[in-house]
C-alpha cells in the first residue's frame, strides 16, 4: 500500500504544481502594463483626455502630442500587440483614465499571427462591450488596418477584416471607424514610400502627419489653447 500513496502524493503534488505554474505565469505584455502604471504613479494623466491604445503604430508614434496641438493625448499602445491583449488589460489601461474619447490600433498583428478576420471581429465586439459596461458614455473610435509592403500578401485579408470591422461599428451607439487604407496607397495602387520607414511597415513622420489629419476631425474640438510657434 505504501507505494500506491506514495505515487498518488507524488501525482498530486505534480498537479498542484502545474497548475501554480499557470496561475503565476505572467501575462503577455504584463511588463509593458506594469512600466505604464509605475508611470502613473509618478506621473498622473489627467482625466479626460483622449485615450490612444493599441499596437506598434501608436507606441512609435513620438510626435503624437506635436501632431495633434492642443489636444490632451494619452498614449498607450505597447508593440506587438493584438486586440485581445487591449482586451484583457482594458480594467487597467482603459477604465482608470476615465477619458472622454477612446482611440484603438488593432488587427495588423491579428491577422499576421493567423487570427481570421471573424476571430478579430469577436475581440473588437468584446472590447466594446466591455468599455460600454464601464464607461457607457465614453465614445470610441477605431483605426481600420492600413497596408505595407512588410506584409502586402495580407491585404485581401486586412480588406475583409475592416469591412466585418466597420458593419458592425455601424450598428454600435457612439463608435465610429475610420477606414484610411486607400489614403497610404498612390496611384499604383501600392503604399507610398514616403510614408513608412525603412522597414515599410510602420509609419513614417509623413504617416503620422497623414494619420493625425486623418484621425482630427473625429476627436472633438481641442481642449487647451495652443501658444504661437
Amino acid at each position: 500500500m505504501k507505494p500506491f500513496f506514495l505515487l498518488t502524493g507524488l501525482l498530486l503534488l505534480a498537479s498542484h504544481g502545474a497548475g501554480f505554474s499557470a496561475e503565476t505565469k505572467p501575462q503577455p505584455f504584463e511588463k509593458d502594463i506594469a512600466a505604464f502604471e509605475a508611470s502613473d504613479k509618478t506621473n498622473r494623466p489627467p482625466k479626460g483626455a483622449i485615450l490612444f491604445v493599441g499596437d506598434s503604430t501608436f507606441t512609435l508614434w513620438k510626435s503624437i502630442h506635436e501632431d495633434l496641438p492642443g489636444f490632451t493625448v494619452v498614449n498607450r499602445g505597447f508593440g506587438g500587440s493584438q486586440m485581445s491583449d487591449v482586451l484583457n488589460f482594458t480594467d487597467r489601461i482603459v477604465v482608470p483614465y476615465k477619458p472622454r474619447l477612446i482611440v484603438i490600433q488593432e488587427g495588423g498583428n491579428d491577422i499576421h499571427s493567423g487570427k481570421t478576420p471573424e476571430r478579430f471581429l469577436a475581440d473588437v465586439k468584446a472590447f466594446v462591450e466591455k468599455v460600454h459596461a464601464s464607461l457607457p458614455d465614453v465614445p470610441m473610435v477605431f483605426f481600420g488596418i492600413t497596408p505595407n509592403v512588410a506584409r502586402w500578401d495580407e491585404v485581401p485579408t486586412r480588406k475583409v477584416t475592416n469591412k466585418l470591422v466597420h458593419d458592425y461599428l455601424a450598428t454600435q451607439k457612439n463608435v465610429r471607424f475610420i477606414d484610411c487604407f486607400d489614403a497610404f496607397l498612390g496611384p499604383d495602387g501600392k503604399p507610398r514610400d514616403e510614408l513608412y520607414i525603412a522597414d515599410r511597415m510602420h509609419p513614417s513622420a509623413g504617416g503620422y502627419k497623414l494619420r493625425a489629419e486623418i484621425v482630427r476631425p473625429f476627436l472633438g474640438p481641442p481642449d487647451r489653447k495652443v501658444g504661437p510657434k
